[in-house]
């Protein structure tokens, strides 16, 4: 059985084929998802698994050197926006950080390597996960 955090896996695999600056989408359980995209849909119920709780899972296995945001999110969701600094702040890891309009956030999903659905129901809940190095 696999020792570390994250056991789901198709999403550790997704993960592990990734190579720098590409990128997978976290998101919530509205955002549409293209259909050419492969999506790992993790959600069970409404608020589960959470946003929060599933990205510090992804970061236990995944250097991020770049994450991509709604900006409406800091006005309309500030908690989930404070709890994304915190939760890398926790994880050792400060991306840099790129705020693009929700619609133009939604068409950068069509290139992601993945997209990973959770059962968050709060709105602007999504980020693009852009792949660092660990060397």
């Amino acid at each position: 059985m696999k020792k570390g955090r994250l056991l789901n896996s198709e999403l550790s695999y997704e993960i592990s084929k990734i190579g720098h600056t590409s990128h997978i989408t976290l998101c919530d359980a509205g955002l549409p998802i293209p259909k050419d995209i492969k999506r790992i849909d993790l959600a069970i119920e409404a608020g589960f698994p959470s946003f929060i709780k599933t990205l510090d899972a992804i970061l236990s296995e995944m250097m991020v050197e770049e994450i991509v945001i709604a900006s409406e999110i800091k006005t309309i969701n500030q908690k989930i926006y404070n709890e994304i600094l915190e939760t890398f702040k926790k994880n050792g890891m400060s991306p840099k950080i790129v705020e693009i309009s929700h619609e133009n956030f939604k068409s950068m999903t069509k290139e992601s390597e993945a997209i990973v659905r959770t059962g968050e129901c709060t709105p602007y809940a999504n980020i693009i996960l852009k792949s660092g190095v660990v060397f």
